[in-house]
């Protein structure tokens, strides 16, 4: 591979990728101009570009000769086998490291992957998977897929996938092997619980949904919620017209859009969700770089935008074209903002497809609020793991939501178990650094530290003896779902029925099954969780089985809504409606709230 691979870009895909903080380790995708496929903003005018070094030709001369030189020095004289192909890729990511926290490489598969998140789809069995601490478990199939159809069940351990024993790896190495080409075979092998041997089943990969929007239903009369958590794909835009219209037919009055944990994705679908809810011809964002005389203004083109009452709500987490979406309607008064403060994601990407299948995205410009706001917060001073990762005393155990074990997405990426805390947070808390922003009603606000919330609101509280209960609610549902608990077989759940959600009646944690609860803990001392600990916070133990049991029942959707029913930022979401309501009619009329 010659040493042109790593600073020649053969073709340029402008992709515009508004990406957050996912992605391989942590390294995020980024965030570029408009009309694109890949996760984050990226520009996506496909043309093919041969790209000129005219301006530095000195420079990259002399970088060339360097790494040639270096590369001969290797080649004659180290002691071992030289893997020239890692070695590129070496290089070339730790070129792109020094520049900024979101400029990355992309090997083949990652490179691959990318497009597919994009994309809204991959080819896999479709199911979400969790690693605990003895292995990878099925949290649940998803509707109308391989798995689904295949029987996959609630608990299952993955311990073989086509012959290679799994017991030991990764969520990411369980998905990287089950995922392949539409129509091939993969056949796994599981162990469940009530089963006397493993079970085995060969499964024919297929085309495998990624919502954006991964719950939406009435939260009370004439108050909808819709949780858009799932990325900007070039679906997201049509997935929320169509989760509005099914919520106008229950009598949608008023709705709280959830963008928590949503890392970012498609510019374009930034620009079209937000449009959904502001009025016509209003600025949702500008893009300022390089490339750019003047500032590109992007405004909204939306003939029949929504008016009712909106609660945006946004944490840790919401990152780049969820911070878009959150400024547009701060700036503008459409809404309230209510949670933390965001990841402070404002670069702007664009992808360069390299040879042999790779790739990588390069910052090329930020982007700004309709005020003016700069979303993206500082990373010249401290370490990139100090950029992505939090480790605030305070702040130590904290989830960024009531998180499920698994999210609700219907890849086969692995998440971490819930209350064991997100994979990329900001150290310190974002600190504003831009100017005073004097938006609508008069308010102020300042750029670069992320979005700030109207309203602060901390998430569900947490611990390690939480996380600790949460752990041991698996394994116990696991015996509860799979009829062996005596006196709870009406607890079995033979198959998931997808469509139904819970009601108040439905798989009641009663205290005949707490009591279960304490005598399953008696006897697992590997969980180091004893039952007199779970009966200090009993309270929680049942939220968490309860929600363990509905997912193994209904879904993980269902699941999902358990836990919203005990969460603290989205009642207080609930609460600001009103005042989220008082603000647009004020923004209307011209007049600033007191």
């Amino acid at each position: 591979m010659s040493k042109r691979f790593v600073v020649i870009a053969i073709f340029i895909i402008a992709s515009a990728i508004v990406g957050g903080t996912f992605g391989s380790g942590m390294r995020g995708y980024g965030s570029s101009a408009m009309q694109g496929n890949l996760p984050g903003a990226v520009d996506q005018s496909a043309s093919v570009v041969n790209t000129s070094f005219s301006r530095n030709n000195n420079a990259i001369a002399s970088v060339e000769q360097a790494y040639q030189a270096a590369v001969e020095v290797v080649s004659n004289n180290y002691g071992g086998e030289v893997d020239y192909e890692k070695m590129n890729q070496a290089a070339i990511q730790g070129m792109l490291s020094a520049l900024d926290p979101h400029s990355a490489f992309f090997p083949r598969p990652e490179f691959t992957k990318l497009r597919e998140d994009q994309d809204s789809r991959f080819y896999g069995i479709g199911v979400n998977i969790l690693r605990h601490h003895d292995g990878v478990y099925v949290q649940s199939p998803v509707d109308n897929t391989p798995a689904a159809r295949s029987g996959l069940r609630y608990g299952d351990r993955i311990v073989e996938v086509d012959g290679k024993d799994a017991r030991d790896w990764t969520g990411e190495q369980v998905s990287k092997n089950v995922r392949g080409a539409r129509g091939e075979p993969v056949t796994i092998k599981i162990e469940r619980a009530g089963a006397l041997a493993p079970l085995y089943f060969t499964i024919v990969r297929d085309a495998v949904p990624l919502p954006s929007i991964r719950n939406a239903f009435m939260v009370n009369p004439g108050t909808g919620y819709i949780g858009l958590q799932g990325g900007f794909t070039h679906t997201t835009g049509d997935e929320l017209r169509r989760a509005v219209g099914a919520l106008k037919k229950e009598n949608l009055r008023q709705l709280v859009l959830d963008l928590r944990n949503n890392p970012g994705g498609l510019l374009d679908q930034a620009i079209t969700v937000a449009g959904q809810f502001l009025p016509r011809d209003h600025t949702i964002v500008s893009v300022r770089g390089r490339e750019y005389e003047q500032p590109r203004i992007y405004k909204n083109n939306e003939v029949d935008p929504e008016d009712f009452p909106l609660v945006v709500l946004i944490n840790r987490n919401s990152a780049s074209a969820s911070e878009i979406v959150a400024g547009a309607i701060q700036d503008h008064g459409r809404g309230l903002v209510v949670g933390e403060t965001s990841f402070g994601k404002g670069l702007v990407q664009r992808v360069f497809q390299l040879p042999f299948g790779t790739g990588l995205t390069l910052t090329t410009a930020k982007y700004y609020t309709p005020f003016g706001r700069l979303i993206q917060r500082d990373y010249t001073n401290g370490s990139l793991y100090d950029y992505y990762v939090r480790h605030d005393p305070e702040d130590d155990a904290q989830p960024t939501q009531p998180s499920r074990s698994a999210s609700p997405t219907s890849s086969t990426v692995p998440t971490q178990p819930t209350l064991a805390g997100p994979a990329a947070e900001p150290t310190p808390t974002p600190v504003p650094t831009g100017p005073a922003i004097r938006t609508a009603a008069g308010r102020v606000f300042y750029g670069g530290g992320g979005i700030t919330p109207d309203v602060e609101v901390k998430p569900l509280d947490a611990s390690p003896l939480r996380a600790r209960i949460s752990e041991a609610a698996f394994y116990f549902t696991r015996e509860l779902a799979a009829g062996k608990l005596p006196g709870l077989e009406n607890y079995r759940v033979e198959q998931v029925q997808y469509g139904r959600f819970p009601r108040s009646t439905d798989f009641a944690v009663t205290d005949r099954v707490l009591e279960a609860f304490r005598n399953y803990l008696r006897r697992s001392p590997e969980l180091q969780l004893t039952s007199a600990q779970a009966d200090t916070d009993s309270e929680f133990a049942r939220l968490r089985i309860r929600t363990e049991v509905v997912t193994a029942a209904y879904g993980n959707e269902a699941g999902g809504r358990i836990l919203l029913e005990s969460d603290p930022q989205l009642g207080r979401s609930l609460e600001a409606l009103p005042e989220a309501k008082r603000l647009a009619e004020s923004i209307r009329r011209g007049t600033a709230l007191s």
